[in-house]
């Protein structure tokens, strides 16, 4: 029995500079992210590349970001259900975008490069292990076509 789960969340542009889209340099790409219940929007714009405020979170690094936080979500429950005690956990994630000539493009690789620490030493290829399962468990990247590495450093605390 399969069951779902539904989501929604609110775009909206907030870049007419008073004359809409008129011109491709006339608008801001400027734009809020909300959910139903939450008590933050989160300020987002294009990449810089493409006339995008860098300052503001673009949807290629919201990307990289469900990624990470996904496998890192998996990764906490597994390792609580195997009997790992995780103490820190931090990722480095990267990814490359490659646009294409006509302005399309999409992500050929994603790297994800968690730095943990446990405080079991004799679990450390265990814990390593764990990024594996954590990857075919995240609903993140199970959605998506691109290749995703982990480069995993595990340390003990």
């Amino acid at each position: 029995m399969t069951k779902d789960h539904h989501y929604q969340i609110k775009t909206e542009w907030t870049g007419n500079r008073g004359s809409g889209t008129l011109d491709y340099r006339a608008y801001s790409r400027d734009h809020l992210i909300s959910a139903p219940g939450k008590t933050e929007a989160i300020k987002a714009s294009s990449d810089p590349s493409f006339r995008g405020d860098k300052k503001r979170y673009n949807p290629e690094e919201l990307f990289l970001a469900s990624l990470s936080t996904c496998h890192m979500l998996w990764y906490l429950h597994l390792a609580s259900a195997s009997g790992i005690t995780v103490l820190e956990y931090v990722d480095q994630a990267e990814g490359t975008m490659s646009e294409t000539e006509d302005g399309g493009g999409r992500f050929t690789a994603v790297t994800l490069r968690p730095h943990i620490v446990i405080a079991q030493a004799a679990s450390v290829e265990a814990a390593r292990q764990l990024h594996h399962a954590a990857g075919e468990k995240c609903f993140i990247a199970n959605s998506v076509t691109v290749k995703i590495s982990y480069a995993s450093e595990i340390s003990v605390g």
